[in-house]
């Protein structure tokens, strides 16, 4: 399949199916706040949870529209969930079933995070009160600082996730070369907690070509821009999810060959002509 000029190579598993959800998109429907699924939300307790530290479900009330991908979301070093909330509900009212998380204690480092990303995906899939709204063979990961860390060890652990988005991420590993899962890394130029240079950038650049991998570089923005609303942050992410978790080649446009430098974007980088879908 080729669209805009760019072949998407089909992949061998059974995700070759597509799962479009919600009308056409736009510039302005995914810079949009909210999408158009209603949501409602969810709280798992800590005592409810095991092997995480509980969370917020937000996830569509329609259900005509079948069963929905599942993204979880981490936090970084010292933060909860509180950190992450602005998200959750953007994402899902784009049509996500998401898992907003605290990590067992706020000091847990990636390798722990990402063991906790993992947790609370197969309870999502496997143990919440809408586990009948998600596709469990659909999920992805989200996160920020060790919680971005963490979503590079998820996906090492666990390569049948969908898709991975490290944001402005922390990590004493550098290479993550034997990662398949899709992954787009979003990094700030001001970063002083964890640099481009040490952290985003080889990161990305150790990551295979195939299936997919991109890298979003925030204009004139810090370690903690993750931590509240940010459209081009929300823009790419649900980009990138509809496209690998839901196979939606409608948004393959926003991505390849993706946005040029502007006022948000520093830099961007993909390998387009390499994406499985």
């Amino acid at each position: 399949m080729s669209i805009a000029g760019i072949t998407l190579i089909p992949s061998a598993n059974a995700a070759t199916q597509a799962f479009p959800k919600g009308p056409a998109p736009s510039n302005s429907s995914i810079e949009a706040v909210r999408g158009p699924f209603a949501t409602a939300q969810a709280s798992v307790s800590s005592l409810a949870a095991s092997g995480f530290g509980g969370g917020d479900i937000y996830y569509p009330t329609d259900t005509s529209s079948g069963t929905f991908g599942a993204v979880v979301i981490a936090p970084g070093f010292t933060a909860r969930k509180s950190s992450m909330a602005w998200l959750a509900p953007r994402l899902a009212s784009q049509g996500f079933v998401v898992f907003n998380i605290d990590t067992l204690t706020t000091s847990d480092q990636p390798a722990s995070r990402g063991r906790q990303l993992l947790a609370a995906a197969d309870y999502l899939t496997g143990r919440s009160s809408v586990r009948t709204r998600v596709d469990a063979s659909r999920v992805a990961v989200v996160g920020h600082s060790m919680g971005g860390g963490g979503t590079l060890e998820a996906a090492l652990s666990r390569p049948s996730l969908q898709a991975a988005i490290p944001l402005t991420p922390w990590n004493t590993t550098k290479s993550w070369s034997r990662n398949t899962v899709p992954t787009l890394v979003i990094g700030a130029d001001g970063d002083s907690v964890a640099p481009v240079r040490t952290h985003a950038e080889p990161f990305f650049s150790s990551l295979p070509s195939s299936p997919g991998k991109a890298y979003l570089e925030l204009n004139n923005a810090s370690h903690f821009a993750p931590n509240s609303s940010n459209t081009t942050i929300a823009k790419f992410s649900i980009a990138w999810l509809k496209l690998f978790v839901d196979n939606d080649t409608r948004y393959q446009q926003f991505v390849c060959p993706g946005p040029g430098t502007s006022l948000a974007v520093a830099e961007y980088r993909n390998t387009c002509s390499n994406f499985t879908i």
